[in-house]
């Protein structure tokens, strides 16, 4: 596994939790998000929102478990009209941090930190979850209750030399490799 990066987002010690000094009990932080937070970041997905984000820290001595519930809006551009609007959000997600020899980040939702880690940086997490949460189809409102121009465009496409009335014998019968598995018998 990779070692954790966070290069992806400024130094901001406003997003940093210091664990080191925490005591075996459930902690709670609150914290704003809004446009200073987007702009930390290198992207172009989200410019703007607001946000409110609650972390419930439980830490013991094996593991720090993080529980996030983040609120509020996020400013999108509608992928139709291009107007701006705001996509209200309700994110639930859980991050399991565990103690081990040296830092990596073992999968989406647990992370492995040193006994020796001092702060633990949630900027990262908090935007991934946001970004994760988005509408692949950003639409405007005012579109999201019309029905599709196209509404085979998001369903599966299923491709076949096949035409209706076509029957399993008529494929056996014209492929010479099943002439050869026949003569087997």
């Amino acid at each position: 596994m990779p070692p954790i990066t966070h290069s992806a987002v400024k130094k901001d010690s406003q997003y940093d939790l210091a664990i080191a000094k925490l005591a075996f009990k459930t902690h709670h932080f609150a914290f704003e998000l809004d446009r200073a937070f987007f702009v930390q970041f290198e992207q172009n997905l989200v410019q703007d929102g607001n946000l409110h984000a609650d972390v419930a820290l439980t830490k013991t001595d094996r593991l720090i478990t993080l529980d996030f519930h983040i609120t509020g809006t996020v400013r999108l551009i509608c992928d139709r009209s291009l107007d701006e609007f705001d996509q209200p959000l309700d994110i639930t997600e859980q991050l399991l941090v565990r103690y081990g020899d040296r830092e990596l980040e073992l999968d989406d939702n647990v992370l492995q930190i040193t006994p020796e880690t001092q702060t633990l940086p949630i900027a990262q997490h908090l935007f991934d979850y946001i970004g994760l949460a988005l509408p692949m189809k950003k639409l405007h409102p005012r579109f999201q209750n019309e029905p599709d121009e196209n509404p085979e465009s998001d369903s599966k496409l299923i491709f076949t030399t096949r035409q209706p009335g076509d029957s399993d014998e008529d494929d056996d019968a014209g492929d010479p490799r099943w002439d050869a598995l026949r003569n087997l018998n």
